[in-house]
């Protein structure tokens, strides 16, 4: 039977921090756990690389893994711009855990990524944690999707409060600066994925009639701009301020579905717009005739939007709910967006019936939508167990 547990410390003595939260986790466990991972969030990345090397050590666990952070998850509370360390243990009986460190060499024409294992045929899921200030985290999960037989990934993009060059990334005892790190979960172990956009749809679905790149030049037949427009015009006043204030666009992950309506799309940013051109300019290439739809976001829709898929998760899972997850939330959600940081946390934990839940506030996550993996901004990306 597996068995779970988090914890979460946090103090002026970060290495203290580590030994307190793992003592934590794995208290309850009653067995040698399989698996621990930790989060660390410190000023000093030296610092925050002693206290996963002490973190790591203390364990005991056959596998570790782990990264910095800005802000850490666990034990209910999202701890942010602070120092604090979290950790997440598991037993697994029957599982098997294949932990790789993934690492870049530059060929003549291009950087390519070395160390990704072959999966096997009985893999469930992979997690992924990343330093994204040196490896090509965009080209590589898009390829992945391919390398690893379309298994769904987890995870998310890993800082330090100094920015680049204070990113630490944890491995069975091993603390890199760089690259990537993660684990293949297969055999006999329940996983499975989850991934709240926090946006809704505003406007009609639209075909793209013309495009060149991640530059859309005509939506539904009419000029791109002049179609934002038109649409812009006939929503409510408070969709415009959110517009405003950062609008998205949804591209359509089934063109054959009947209805395209929210969660339905793979969310990107509209980043500019250009007049004289009657273009708009979005975070992601779409093809010509891909159903897009203009998208905001808000406290309220984020919130609504992770509770409905949670609600959905639930509902598919009677009879065998999860049992823990690993939680990667956008560090532009937490108190930035709502009226605390345990806003995520706490409605995972309330919205799955779990105890242990912990993970780490990210500088962008990663995770499935429409059955490929994509690295995402402003979302809750989740590991279920």
């Amino acid at each position: 039977m597996a068995r779970f547990g988090d914890g979460l410390a946090f103090g002026p003595d970060p290495v203290g921090a580590a030994e307190a939260a793992v003592h934590q986790a794995i208290e309850s466990l009653d067995a040698p756990p399989d698996l621990v991972c930790v989060f660390v969030s410190a000023p000093d990345p030296e610092v925050v690389a002693t206290a996963g090397r002490r973190a790591m050590q203390v364990a005991g666990a056959a596998t570790t893994v782990g990264c910095s952070a800005t802000g850490v998850i666990g034990e209910g509370r999202g701890v942010e711009e602070t120092s604090a360390v979290t950790a997440w243990a598991a037993v697994l009986p029957g599982a098997r855990l294949t932990p790789f460190r993934l690492d870049t060499v530059r060929t003549a024409d291009r950087l390519a990524v070395t160390g990704l294992p072959r999966p096997e045929p009985d893999d469930r899921a992979a997690l992924l944690l990343v330093d994204p200030y040196g490896f090509p985290v965009d080209a590589f999960v898009e390829k992945a999707n391919e390398a690893l037989n379309e298994l769904p990934i987890a995870g998310g993009l890993a800082d330090g409060m100094t920015g680049r060059d204070s990113v630490r990334l944890f491995l069975d005892g091993e603390v890199f600066a760089g690259g990537a790190v993660g684990l293949l979960f297969g055999a006999d172990v329940a996983v499975e994925t989850l991934v709240s956009q926090g946006c809704r749809p505003i406007g009609p679905p639209m075909a793209v009639t013309r495009a060149e790149g991640n530059v859309l030049y005509e939506l539904a037949g009419t000029p791109a701009l002049e179609k934002l427009e038109q649409v812009l015009g006939e929503v409510p006043p408070e969709d415009q301020e959110l517009a405003a204030g950062g609008l998205q666009i949804g591209v359509a992950m089934d063109e054959y579905a009947d209805r395209h309506e929210a969660g339905d799309f793979l969310v990107r940013g509209v980043v500019a717009a250009d007049p004289s051109e009657a273009t708009i300019s979005i975070g992601d290439v779409v093809e010509v005739g891909r159903t897009v739809r203009f998208q905001v976001r808000d406290a309220d829709t984020a919130s609504l939007d992770l509770a409905d898929r949670l609600a959905e998760r639930l509902e598919q899972r009677r009879g065998k709910p999860a049992e823990a997850a690993l939680l990667f939330s956008c560090n532009g959600r937490g108190a930035h967006m709502f009226a605390s940081g345990d806003h995520d946390v706490t409605s995972v934990r309330k919205g799955l019936e779990l105890s242990a839940v912990a993970g780490f506030f990210a500088a962008g996550e990663i995770g499935p939508v429409g059955g490929r993996n994509h690295v995402h901004g402003f979302t809750a990306s989740l590991l279920l167990f």
